[in-house]
């Protein structure tokens, strides 16, 4: 039986996550008590109505009830017959003030919404988060784009369909994602910046990518990259490992980066691999 529990900040959009899973066919509930979960997976299990796939939606509204969820994490990681995945659902504090102030709602822990309120919550979900399979980040996300994001980790059958690759691209003036496994320094590579001509063009330009791509610097430390990549993706799933977020960096997220994650992104999609695409600093 296939388990996703998911979870994560307030307002960041786990119903609209549960929303996507209840169209795929999962038997979908929310805010059940985590300690209610096992009984409710073995009752399926053994029940004469099939179920297959399910989904729980468990956060902070459970009070003194979620924390139950590490034991069961553990119970449900133990059990033969369970696939079981953690979802995790985040978004910038920014993000989440705005959506609580438009739709008017009160957060779990408080009645208004603040900063202080927001960083309480993450160093409550602080541990779930390091144990969870995936984490999306809907801070730009629309929903359509949300519900790509999840076709790529749930729906996509292909050759590797056990093992996410994330590829984004970052400025270090804005600072390091911290939802990163890998953080490679692009800025030894010519800056297009400084080139009149693509100055104020993005690594999405097809310009900017040739001129980024066609040096030689590039071309080794791609070739080597690719080949490191190949060799270490079935050691991090034998060990387990869902997914993989490699964060390529330069100075301002705009060239040298971009151009470097869509080109893995491309490599690593040719080659039948579940790939995500992210750009941190473009809108």
């Amino acid at each position: 039986m296939e388990v996703v529990i998911i979870t994560g900040l307030s307002g960041a959009g786990k119903t609209k996550a549960s929303d996507w899973f209840e169209d795929k066919g999962y038997y979908c509930i929310d805010n059940m008590p985590p300690a209610l979960i096992k009984n409710f997976i073995d009752l399926a299990l053994s029940g004469t109505r099939k179920i297959d796939k399910a989904a729980f939606v468990v956060d902070i509204r459970g009070g003194e009830f979620f924390d139950d969820l590490k034991e069961i994490m553990g119970a449900l990681e133990a059990d033969p017959n369970v696939d079981f995945k953690i979802l995790f659902i985040e978004a910038s504090d920014a993000a989440l003030i705005r959506r609580f102030n438009e739709a008017r709602r009160a957060h779990p822990l408080s009645p208004s919404i603040t900063k202080e309120v927001i960083d309480n919550e993450r160093e409550k979900l602080s541990e779930l988060r390091k144990h969870a399979h995936f984490v999306i980040d809907t801070s730009t996300l629309k929903v359509a784009e949300l519900n790509s994001e999840l076709d790529n980790l749930f729906a996509a059958k292909t050759k590797n369909d056990t093992f996410v690759l994330k590829f984004m691209s970052f400025g270090y003036k804005h600072g390091i994602p911290a939802e990163a496994d890998w953080v490679l320094d692009v800025r030894f590579i010519p800056n297009p910046y400084y080139v009149p001509s693509l100055k104020r063009l993005t690594g999405n330009n097809k310009k900017v990518s040739q001129y980024v791509l066609k040096q030689d610097v590039t071309k080794a430390f791609a070739t080597r990259l690719q080949e490191v990549l190949v060799r270490l993706i079935p050691a991090y799933v034998k060990e387990g490992k869902y997914s993989l977020t490699i964060a390529f960096g330069c100075t301002g997220g705009q060239h040298r980066s971009v151009t470097l994650a869509n080109e893995f992104y491309r490599i690593f999609t040719q080659e039948g691999y579940r790939v995500t695409l992210e750009h941190k600093e473009l809108k």
